[in-house]
């Protein structure tokens, strides 16, 4: 571009520059809006009476209030301090070595060019040709190319790199070309506009070198600026100004207004951009298939990491579509399918306005699928954003640990609430993993693993066609493997216990006392009871709490007997005491059975009081579990011996492990 045509370059160009060095591109109404994404070519490319035209419609659309917010935007800059200023720019400015007078000027440009926000408004036009021409400016850049060892740095050259038909500008058209009408009219989603803006200036860094070669990306490629430096200092500006959000929001809003934006939906064709002209943007239709959001072609991937960029409105749409198919029921799931995504680490991130229109429409829960992989979401117990993360990691990292055969991949998920790091949850998350190379396997000794301290602790889960299915109240590195687990003690219960042994072992629901011994004739405690059960039914919950005086937090059966005892599935002797070291009898297994049963299967039919009858010491059980003992006897969770049920006995372990085996079968 010439220097007299870089010298007309509109006012629209350089208003939006100062909007991009204001961190305008992180505005709570989004960026396409105010930068003109959606049908306009790059500002410096356009003629000077053109722009100057459309940025006065732009400015006429402000209301009073509005123009109020970019003044106070430009008055608090003009306030701001040297140590302050030198803060917010630190990601940039601790590779660039600047005199004290330097910096001053640095500040000195910032607070010029932020002022053009207002000034343009007021009519001031004049006010662009100040920070061209002024001699400290030009100092400034001459002493910054000469540290970048690049030729002429000038104002203008950064007009270029954010506005050039290889500009950021330019970038963020062609990454938001493919995205719904939603995506560029809300941007709110502070992750998502940082997200896009890096991957935008990523790119343009990287023309650094060769044709379509950009001055400004060789100066940050010589002095060591990343993208990541870039958005750092754009995301400070909008922290640290406290008016820039609204001042952004206010130029967003007059460009809507101005240059209103039109959709088509699919299949429709295109049509015209609006005020602003050009090709329509096709948005997604969310209700094709209710409880099923494609999002597929939300997914962008950037190196070896894929993240969906959710629209919060057809999220919410997708929420009606879903209630409008199911008028009255309950606990529905809407599932994000990701399709099939190529990538080491996937992202998805659920912002705070689809979390709280899930709670208040009711919606139980947002699963995320892709690769066969899917993870359910309760959502209730979150009250704000939420980002899950789950990353394909080497099968060696499991492989390493064990010679157990592998039969899935592996993967580490991670959630963040709140951009806070969250291990643990109130209601368990669900992983549904796809099961791989199982051929010769025994698939009822498949348990999810999950990797603690290098070595592997098992979980269990059910085995549903070629998935596992297992819920998770703590998030890790979880695979599946064939648990092959042999005890050298238990031939004189093989015959009716040994398989059963054997699977529940598989699962981790059950484990032995060392030396491969498994001791299927000793007794079973309420605290061993509690355990097998909870495990077994994958009922774990970490934030469960019991008050029990004889149960010490850190023993190793404290987190079952609080699991146990919170959904009712076993009560203490008093209200203060579990006496955890009692044996259990027959019956009381059988009733905590029961209890469980129907804790994690609601609709199941409720006992039948005649399947008593056969057995002939049916009334030596204890009245308060006579029920519980029915419901597991009409459901064969129990049966009997010669006719007898034997209630009062001392359950042993190699039953405790039979009527365990029963209930992971139960449907």
């Amino acid at each position: 571009m010439s220097l007299k045509k870089k010298l007309a370059v509109s006012t629209l160009a350089a208003s939006m520059t100062a909007a991009s060095f204001a961190g305008f591109p992180f505005s709570s109404t989004g960026l396409a809006q105010h930068l003109g994404l959606v049908g306009t070519a790059a500002a410096a490319e356009v003629g000077h009476q053109t722009v100057k035209d459309k940025i006065t419609t732009i400015y006429k659309n402000l209301t009073v209030t509005e123009a109020t917010y970019l003044k106070n935007y430009s008055d608090e800059v003009a306030v701001l301090s040297q140590p302050k200023f030198e803060e917010i720019f630190h990601p940039v400015l601790k590779n660039i070595k600047l005199t004290d007078t330097e910096k001053a000027t640095s500040l000195k440009l910032f607070k010029s060019v932020s002022s053009v926000v207002y000034d343009v408004y007021a009519n001031d036009f004049d006010v662009l040709k100040g920070i061209r021409y002024d001699e400290a400016n030009v100092a400034l850049f001459n002493s910054i190319a000469d540290q970048a060892k690049v030729p002429n740095l000038s104002f203008d050259d950064i007009l270029d790199f954010f506005f050039a038909t290889n500009g950021v500008e330019a970038e963020l058209r062609t990454l938001l070309a493919n995205k719904s009408g939603a995506d560029l009219v809300n941007l709110a989603d502070p992750v998502y506009q940082k997200t896009l803006v890096k991957d935008a200036v990523y790119k343009v860094l990287d023309r650094k070198i060769g044709t379509g070669a950009l001055t400004v990306s060789q100066a940050f490629a010589n002095l060591n600026i990343s993208a990541d430096d870039l958005v750092q200092t754009f995301v400070n500006v909008n922290t640290e100004i406290k008016s820039s959000r609204k001042a952004a929001q206010s130029l967003a809003s007059a460009y809507l207004r101005a240059y209103p934006l039109t959709t088509t939906n699919p299949g429709s064709g295109s049509g015209s951009g609006g005020g602003g002209g050009g090709t329509a943007v096709v948005v997604t239709n969310p209700t094709a298939t209710p409880g099923i959001y494609d999002v597929s072609k939300l997914v962008s991937i950037v190196g070896d990491k894929a993240t969906l960029k959710l629209v919060d409105a057809d999220v919410i749409k997708a929420f009606d579509a879903l209630l409008a198919a199911n008028p009255g029921k309950t606990g529905l799931t809407l599932t994000l399918n990701l399709g099939t995504v190529n990538a080491k680490v996937i992202e998805v991130p659920l912002s705070k306005v689809i979390i709280e229109a899930a709670k208040a429409k009711g919606i139980a829960n947002i699963a995320v699928t892709f690769n066969g992989l899917t993870v359910t979401i309760p959502v209730s117990q979150f009250s704000d954003a939420v980002t899950l993360t789950v990353t394909n990691e080497d099968d060696a990292t499991v492989t390493s640990l064990t010679s157990l055969k592998l039969a899935s991949k592996v993967y580490s998920f991670d959630l963040t609430v709140g951009g806070v790091k969250t291990s643990t949850f109130k209601q368990p998350l669900t992983i549904k993993l796809p099961l791989a190379n199982t051929t010769g396997l025994d698939k009822e000794l498949l348990s999810v693993s999950k990797v603690v301290y290098k070595t592997l602790e098992f979980h269990g889960g059910v085995v549903d066609g070629d998935y596992i299915v297992e819920p998770r109240d703590t998030f890790s590195t979880y695979a599946v493997v064939e648990n092959k687990v042999n005890f050298n003690d238990v031939a004189s219960v093989q015959a009716w216990a040994g398989r059963q042994i054997q699977v529940v072992a598989a699962k981790g629901a059950i484990e032995g006392v060392g030396a491969s011994k498994f001791a299927p004739k000793s007794n079973v405690t309420r605290a061993e009871f509690s355990k097998m059960l909870i495990r077994a039914l994958n009922l774990e919950n970490s934030t469960a709490t019991e008050s029990f005086g004889d149960v010490a937090s850190t023993a190793w059966y404290a987190p079952y007997v609080a699991v146990a005892a919170e959904k009712g599935i076993v009560t203490g002797r008093s209200a203060s005491q579990f006496d955890p070291n009692a044996t259990i009898t027959r019956a009381e297994m059988a009733t905590m059975i029961a209890r469980a049963v129907k804790t994690v299967n609601p609709q199941a039919t409720a006992g039948d009081a005649s399947s008593l009858t056969k057995f002939a010491d049916a009334a030596k059980i204890a009245a308060s579990l006579k029920d519980g003992v029915a419901f597991a006897a009409s459901h064969n969770l129990v049966i009997g011996n010669a006719g007898k049920f034997n209630p009062n006995n001392t359950a042993t372990r190699a039953e405790a492990a039979v009527i365990i085996y029963r209930t992971i079968n139960f449907k």
